[in-house]
């Protein structure tokens, strides 16, 4: 499994670009990605994506820093000899459309198939399993990242959100919810809750 996070600069795969992408094999959590990259000529900046991943409009468009078709490139590469090639993520379709898209952009191989594995998902049916009603406003459900961390025992995620620290907090949190298991070291003094 791939715990996988993008930072993009808005939220339209044809229209905005990917920034970062952090990644984890859940098989190996030493086997790790993270790299940036300036925006595609012409993607459009949305000034609410750059507040959530902390990138500047100088940051996301540094003509020194490789290329998006580079950076999706390079991140392909990782992907290929890994064992599984299943995302696993918070909103977890939206990476994988931002790295379907880069991939067609740079004329190369999509390696993940079309069915991810959701962490909003995973939350829900653990809490419902739990009898423990999972939190909603409006009819809406509200477990975000922030919540899903919390649930399993983990402090918040720190701000400005980084594309690494979100794939290890995807990772740990579905080690936790799958496999009621520990994988990351700087998670390993947090209890489990339900194990307790």
């Amino acid at each position: 499994m791939i715990a996988l996070d993008i930072e993009t600069s808005g939220l339209h795969p044809d229209q905005h670009s990917i920034l970062s992408i952090g990644a984890l094999d859940t098989q190996n959590p030493k086997n790790e990605f993270y790299e940036e990259c300036k925006i595609w000529d012409d993607a459009k900046i949305s000034e609410e994506a750059l507040e959530i991943n902390g990138f500047s409009v100088s940051a996301a468009t540094d003509s020194i820093k490789q290329s998006e078709s580079e950076l999706i490139k390079k991140f392909v590469a990782w992907v290929i000899p890994l064992e599984s090639k299943s995302i696993v993520g918070q909103n977890s379709s939206f990476d994988r459309d931002f790295v379907r898209s880069a991939c067609k952009r740079a004329n190369t191989l999509f390696p993940f198939s079309h069915r991810t594995i959701d962490i909003h998902s995973l939350v829900w049916l653990h809490m419902t399993n739990r009898k423990l009603e999972p939190p909603t406003k409006e009819g809406k459900s509200m477990i975000s990242l922030t919540f899903a961390l919390m649930y399993c025992g983990l402090p918040s995620e720190e701000k400005p959100h980084n594309a690494l620290r979100g794939a290890f907090a995807h990772a740990e949190v579905f080690s936790r919810i799958a496999y009621n298991k520990k994988i990351l070291p700087n998670y390993l003094s947090y209890d489990i809750p339900w194990q307790l």
